[in-house]
C-alpha cells in the first residue's frame, strides 16, 4: 500500500496530501476555521468506508454473477459522547431478488475498511527528526 503524506497547504488549515503520484487536499469547513477547499479528515474517513463498501460489492457480485449494476453508498459520521457513529446507506441497483439483496448487505459488512473501523486499531506515532 502506498504511504499517505500530509503537509501544510494554503490557508489556515488546508493540508496537501500525496499518495504515490496522486495529489489531494484536505481542509476544514469555513465555519470551523478552514477554507473549505477539500474534504475534511472525517469526510475522507467516510469516503474510505463508502468506496470500500461499493468496491467490495462490485467484486463480489461480479465473482458470483449477481446482476448488480451499481451500489451507491452514502456515509454520514456524527459524534455523540466521544463515540463516532457511522451511518451507512447502501442502494443496490439492478434486477436483484430478496436473497441477493440480503447477501449483498451481509457482504457490505465484510469490506476491509468496515473491518478496520469496527475492530481493534493501533496507532504508532514516531518522531523522525
Amino acid at each position: 500500500m502506498r504511504k499517505v503524506v500530509s503537509q501544510f497547504g494554503e490557508g489556515p488549515l488546508q493540508q496537501k496530501l500525496t499518495t504515490g503520484d496522486l495529489h489531494h487536499v484536505s481542509d476544514a469547513e469555513v465555519s470551523k476555521g478552514g477554507g473549505g477547499t477539500g474534504p475534511s479528515p472525517h469526510e475522507y474517513l467516510g469516503a474510505a468506508l463508502a468506496a470500500c463498501t461499493s468496491m467490495t460489492l462490485k467484486m463480489y457480485s461480479e465473482r458470483k454473477s449477481i446482476p448488480l449494476k451499481n451500489a451507491i453508498v452514502t456515509v454520514d459520521i456524527e459524534r455523540h459522547d466521544d463515540v463516532e457513529i457511522f451511518t451507512r446507506h447502501v442502494e443496490l441497483v439492478g434486477d436483484l431478488d430478496g436473497e441477493q439483496r440480503a447477501r449483498l448487505l451481509e457482504i457490505a459488512q465484510r469490506c476491509p475498511i468496515h473491518k478496520a473501523l469496527a475492530g481493534e486499531i493501533q496507532i504508532k506515532t514516531q518522531l523522525v527528526n
